[in-house]
């Protein structure tokens, strides 16, 4: 079973920018479709982003399109999220996981733990 072991977050001021890193411990990671979500207190998870299994298609969020990037490096088995011009609403927790589609939005794979970001008005 693969692991995903996300990493990057903190706090940070609004209009600020953080990277956050998912590595998948095993498995063939460079066949699945990766995407990112997040969770806000006493919200459900939300999609943020998906990327294809080779890097060429991505898809984004509304409501983070045109600030956040996702991009993956299959040699490493890591998949990124370069996060600009953060908001206090993106204050979550960010999760990443493998997604059937590039239009999906139900992770397939155990979620790990996932990495805190706070944005700070």
């Amino acid at each position: 079973q693969v692991q995903l072991v996300e990493s990057g977050g903190g706090l940070v001021q609004a209009g600020g920018s953080l990277r956050l890193s998912c590595t998948a411990s095993r498995g063939t990671f460079s066949r699945y479709i990766m995407g990112w979500f997040r969770q806000a207190p006493g919200k459900e998870r939300e999609f943020v982003a998906t990327i294809s299994a080779t890097g060429a298609s991505t898809r984004y969020a509304d409501s983070v399109k045109g600030r956040f990037t996702i991009s993956r490096d299959n040699v490493k088995n890591t998949v990124y999220l370069q996060m600009n011009s953060l908001k206090a609403e993106d204050t979550a927790v960010y999760y990443c996981n493998a997604v059937f589609t590039i239009v999906g939005t139900r992770g397939i794979l155990n979620w790990g733990q996932g990495t805190q970001v706070t944005v700070s008005s």
